[in-house]
């Protein structure tokens, strides 16, 4: 479902992040495929860093159809940037992409918190981040970051995923093993 980022993808993604309904929520855009191919290659000399953290979304055949990223990691939180090509949305990639996304950070790569910045005006994104049970709206408990994702002009909700929060989750919505057999059978 989610893997490294590699430049041999880049065509398909560019081609996917293009469409007049993917690109202004994108926030590495690129206006031209070797431009793409560039940030790219940085995104993925960054991750090396640790900078950030970057994966391709696949879909059930392989073949690339997003991605998902952390930005900005500071003290073990960063802020959460996906974007899915308009072919593919609504079928189902989003939730298992970030669940697959968030074990990584959270269990493999020690994060904390993940923060997401949507824009006021993407009501399809918020809808999104709030059917998740472990997403709080944080605009007033995160105040002085909320201002500063705005400092020019009132233009995102900001969310939050605690670690902890998603980590209960987890455990609430895991089968028992009982449930696990019964699936099987």
């Amino acid at each position: 479902m989610i893997k490294k980022r590699e430049l041999h993808e880049c065509h398909e993604l560019f081609d996917l992040m293009t469409h007049p309904e993917v690109f202004p929520f994108v926030r590495q855009k690129a206006n031209s495929y070797d431009e793409f191919l560039f940030l790219t290659k940085q995104t993925i000399e960054a991750e090396e860093r640790g900078e950030l953290v970057s994966r391709t979304i696949m879909d059930e055949w392989g073949n690339p159809i997003g991605t998902i990223n952390l930005f900005d990691i500071q003290e073990n939180a960063g802020f959460l940037g996906t974007w899915i090509g308009k072919p593919f949305h609504g079928k189902g990639y989003n939730k298992p992409a970030k669940d697959a996304f968030f074990h990584e950070l959270f269990f493999e790569l020690g994060m904390e918190t993940i923060f997401m910045r949507i824009r006021k005006v993407n009501t399809r994104s918020q809808k999104a981040a709030e059917k998740l049970p472990y997403v709080i709206k944080a605009n007033d408990i995160r105040r002085s970051l909320y201002e500063q994702l705005n400092a020019h002009e009132e233009v995102y909700d900001l969310y939050e995923i605690p670690k902890d929060l998603y980590t209960l989750h987890l455990y609430q919505y895991q089968p028992s093993q009982e449930e696990e057999q019964a699936l099987e059978a």
